[in-house]
């Protein structure tokens, strides 16, 4: 089996950024559609990319896409998509679109070309008795993908962390600027995974065909609480902070505040983490194809230690759409 065109959804995020630098090993044509080129300007460095402007939303444009394409990745996920119930199914409407709907398409189109292989992303615990409407649609999308493509390869990570991300350097710039952090759930457990380790399993599994129609939990090697890896971010970016862990109607309250003022934090991300984002197979780092997890310890003190001044820099190019 020889993969040399692939068509990466979601490639413009976090995850996508990093899985382009292990697919451009290989030396395979990459497809990546975006709603804004501009936005994605970033990625045109890479020889073997192509991105275009799209709708991936539009079956006519998705069946285009994944035409003549040997593998299709789908990375597209939210972590804010709305309470409530969308045409009867248990999750709001963002976590409709992007998870449910969009999955279950992708899946289908790369179905009807004939593509190879499919690589899909979903969460650590996603159920579809789940407490949190984020983990039901992960759930169902999961089932969408498996009904229209038996062989795909499903994926399942913890939190991840590793340059530029989201979690890890944003819990170490508010220990920098807030005399003191007030921390819902702190006892929620995380196993976070190196955003390396990720993508070299996801590119690896291109190249063993064993891997098709499996799902694969990736987790590091540790178990954290989130007020550990809080009190972790801080310090080790030079700015221990004094964090207030919240009891439980403290830390739904919060979620609910900033979700009303449009913050980081929803009630849906409240009952998301009642739920361990944890390995089945507990504390050992252990990941497909004879791989070991990364340590956080030793990635962290990479990044970490400059983390306020790079979110910074971050907030900037947000502001300026760059």
């Amino acid at each position: 089996m020889t993969i040399e065109n692939i068509l990466l959804i979601g490639g413009s995020g976090y995850v996508g950024r990093h899985l382009m630098n292990a697919l451009a090993r290989r030396n395979v044509r990459i497809t990546v559609p975006t709603r804004r080129r501009e936005r994605a300007k970033y990625l045109l460095t890479f020889p073997m990319v192509d991105v275009v402007e799209a709708d991936i939303h539009d079956d006519a444009t998705l069946a285009r896409l994944a035409a003549g394409q040997d593998a299709v990745i789908n990375l597209v996920g939210v972590l804010k998509g709305g309470n409530g119930k969308t045409d009867g199914r248990p999750w709001g409407r963002g976590f409709d679109r992007a998870h449910f709907h969009l999955a279950g398409r992708v899946a289908e189109a790369a179905q009807a070309a004939g593509a190879q292989r499919l690589l899909h992303m979903s969460a650590l615990k996603a159920d579809a008795g789940a407490p949190s409407a984020y983990l039901r649609s992960k759930a169902a999308g999961e089932a969408a993908v498996r009904d229209a493509f038996p062989a795909a390869t499903i994926f399942r990570p913890s939190v991840i962390f590793g340059q530029g991300d989201s979690f890890l350097t944003v819990f170490a710039g508010l220990c920098a600027m807030a005399p003191m952090v007030p921390l819902a759930c702190p006892a929620a457990l995380f196993q976070p995974v190196w955003v390396e380790d990720v993508v070299n399993v996801m590119a690896e599994c291109l190249d063993r065909s064993e891997s098709a129609g499996q799902t694969y939990e990736l987790c590091g090697p540790k178990i954290y609480t989130l007020i550990d890896l809080v009190d972790y971010a801080g310090k080790t970016a030079g700015s221990p902070g004094n964090i207030m862990p919240l009891g439980d109607i403290p830390s739904y309250l919060q979620a609910w505040l900033l979700e009303i003022v449009g913050g980081p934090m929803t009630r849906d991300n409240y009952w998301s983490m009642q739920v361990p984002s944890t390995c089945e197979r507990g504390d050992c780092g252990e990941l497909p194809f004879g791989r070991r997890a990364t340590p956080l310890e030793i990635v962290g003190p990479t990044y970490l230690a400059d983390g306020r001044r790079r979110a910074g820099f971050d907030d900037l190019r947000e502001t300026a759409k760059r």
